[in-house]
Formats: C-alpha cells, sequence, structure tokens
C-alpha cells in the first residue's frame, strides 16, 4: 500500500472537476478497490508520496500556500511529490524530485518522471451503447469511421491562428501558466487527412465531418444524440481515424479502445501512457506524422497483417488493453504497482 500525504481542506464540491484523479476516487467516492491499494494519511513524515490535491497551474494560482507548504515539507523527509498538470496543454514541472501526471505533451521534450494518463472516459458500453461488444468482421477493404470536428478554408485556418495567438498572448502576461506549443491548426489538417482517405477506392470510408466541437450542441438531448451517433461509428467501423485536437492527444484514440476496435493514430510526437508495459503497435497503427510513406499504403499494409480471426482477436485485445490497464482505478493500480516495485522507467 502506498500513503499519500496531501491537504483534503481544498477536495471542496467547487473544486471536484480540478482534483488530482487519483484522489477523486480515493476522497468523492471512496473506491473500495483503490482503497486496498492506496490510503491518504495526514503526517507527512507517515507517507510514502506527497500529492498536490489539485491542478497544479490552479493550485499555484489560487492555493499557492498550500503547494509550497506540501513541497517543502516533503523535500523536507526526502519524499517524492505526485503533481497533476491539466488541460489540452500542461505545463512542464521542471522538479526533479516530482513526478507529473499529464494527458499529453511533446515525446521528445518530456522527462522520465513525466507520467502520461490515459483520458479517463465512461464505459461506452454502460448506458450508449445499447448492444453487446461483437468485432467487426474482417472485410476487403478496411472500414475507417471517424465522427467529429474537421473543418478546412481559410477562414478556417484564420480561426484556429487567433486562438493560437489569444493562448499564447495569456502565457506571455502570465494570465494562464501553460507549456508552449507551435501553432497546429488540428482542424485544418484533420479535414485534409480525411478527405485524403475519402478520396482512395480502396478503402471504405464512414465519416461524419462536423464544422465545430459537437456540432454546436446546446441542449442535453442534442448531447446525447451526437454521443450516441460518435459511438455507433465507432462501433460499426474496425478502424477509427484519431488525431490530436488543440493538446497533443486525443481522447478518441481511447474511445476507439474502449468499444473494442483498432485506432488509426497520427503520430504528432506523442507519448502513450504504460508504453513499458502495453507494446502499443501490435494494438493500433501508428502512423508518423512526417513518415513520407503514403498514409493508405500504411493502412492497407497493416490490414493485410491479419487473417479473419486473428482480426477479431486483434480488437477483443483492444477491449481488454482498456478494461485492464486504462480505466481510472486499473490504471492507478499499474502506478501502484510500479512505484512498489520501484521500477526506473520513471527515472
Amino acid at each position: 500500500m502506498l500513503k499519500l500525504f496531501t491537504d483534503i481542506s481544498v477536495l471542496t464540491e467547487q473544486n471536484r472537476r480540478l482534483v488530482f484523479p487519483l484522489l477523486f476516487d480515493l476522497y468523492y467516492t471512496n473506491n473500495t478497490f483503490l482503497s486496498n491499494y492506496y490510503k491518504i494519511v495526514t503526517d507527512v513524515n507517515d507517507c510514502d508520496i506527497a500529492v498536490i490535491p489539485l491542478e497544479y497551474t490552479y493550485a499555484l494560482k489560487h492555493y499557492k500556500s498550500i503547494v509550497k507548504n506540501i513541497t517543502g515539507k516533503s523535500k523536507q523527509v526526502n519524499k517524492s511529490i505526485w503533481v497533476y498538470s491539466g488541460g489540452d496543454f500542461g505545463y512542464t514541472i521542471q522538479d526533479e524530485n516530482s513526478y507529473n501526471f499529464r494527458l499529453g505533451g511533446f515525446n521528445s521534450k518530456l522527462n522520465k518522471r513525466t507520467i502520461i494518463m490515459p483520458s479517463f472516459i465512461i464505459d461506452p458500453y454502460e448506458g450508449v451503447i445499447q448492444k453487446n461488444n461483437i468485432p467487426v468482421a474482417k472485410k476487403t477493404y478496411p472500414e475507417i469511421g471517424f465522427v467529429g470536428h474537421a473543418k478546412g478554408g481559410f477562414s478556417k485556418f484564420n480561426k484556429e491562428l487567433l486562438s493560437f495567438l489569444k493562448i499564447n498572448l495569456k502565457r506571455f502576461f502570465l494570465r494562464e501558466i501553460k507549456d508552449y506549443q507551435a501553432f497546429y491548426p488540428s482542424g485544418v489538417k484533420r479535414a485534409k487527412y480525411l478527405n485524403m482517405l475519402n478520396k482512395e477506392k480502396r478503402l471504405t470510408t464512414n465519416f461524419i465531418l462536423r464544422s465545430a466541437y459537437r456540432a454546436g450542441v446546446k441542449t442535453k438531448e442534442e448531447r446525447d444524440q451526437t454521443t450516441a451517433a460518435f459511438y455507433q461509428n465507432i462501433y460499426d467501423n474496425a478502424y477509427t481515424f484519431c488525431m490530436r485536437g488543440a493538446g497533443n492527444f486525443s481522447v478518441r484514440f481511447y474511445e476507439t479502445l474502449a468499444v473494442g476496435r483498432v485506432p488509426i493514430l497520427i503520430d504528432t510526437d506523442c507519448k502513450l501512457p504504460l508504453s513499458h508495459k502495453i507494446e502499443w503497435n501490435k494494438h493500433c497503427l501508428i502512423i508518423k506524422e512526417n513518415n513520407k510513406e503514403d498514409i493508405v499504403e500504411q493502412i492497407l499494409k497493416f490490414h493485410e497483417i491479419f487473417n479473419e480471426d486473428a482480426f477479431l482477436k486483434l480488437q477483443e485485445s483492444n477491449r481488454n488493453i482498456w478494461k485492464d490497464y486504462l480505466r481510472r482505478d486499473v490504471f492507478f493500480k499499474t502506478i501502484h504497482d510500479d512505484f512498489i516495485a520501484k521500477l526506473d522507467v520513471y527515472e
């Protein structure tokens, strides 16, 4: 068991969405599974790890004294610190004593003490998909699905550029604390890839392109309808096209695995979670963005590797990867085991 020292006074209803994800289960939901592996303690001398209780940049702005107190006490007794850096961009922690849990970032720039988390989602088979989990049979032509925001054109490019400039003005004047990212018009680039795939006769594409995020829905009913259409598309197609959004990670990647299908991920210098345990290239097609080999040829080569039985097993294994490693409780169980074993993968 790992004992965690933190400050529970800020774990309020108001801060619920900003809490370190593990503490959400330990404090708000009293997760009985994780309580077998973690315990919150009030004495830093009795802990194994100190935890900044809220998203790091938010805590720095609103609870700086608590961050300073936890950091100072942990260093006095030589304890490591766990930090959660949330949002699309995240923030690089320059403290050699800290482990930084975040959703994305650029693999070539991240240190070993950065721990990539999956996007924690609800099991789509518990409410959204009203069907059993049955793999899609292999077809002659790869069937690729996509539902989401993808729009090209000059006006869209300018809109994304304006958003980029606004974000960096806030960074420059320290109104927001986040890592810098070069301009990347993800909606435009996504549209370019999808249009190219849509023209290829050796692929079966089932794309529903939105001009705005979540089709610009405003009501719960509209949100439920678009969510159902989104997951139905993943369910109906063996492959789903996945690519980064504002941040350098794809939530759709994890949603595809949760359904038990195969992601086609455009690798924009991404880092995937638990890569020391999961051989990601065996579970999905990862295409380097700047790879000169034609993307269609890479998809066809990957598809040809599997016979009919192996293709069904691939989908089943992807669903199991999500259930066994990428849900929030089992992810932090794996982190627990790694730290108990003192694996040097995080050093």
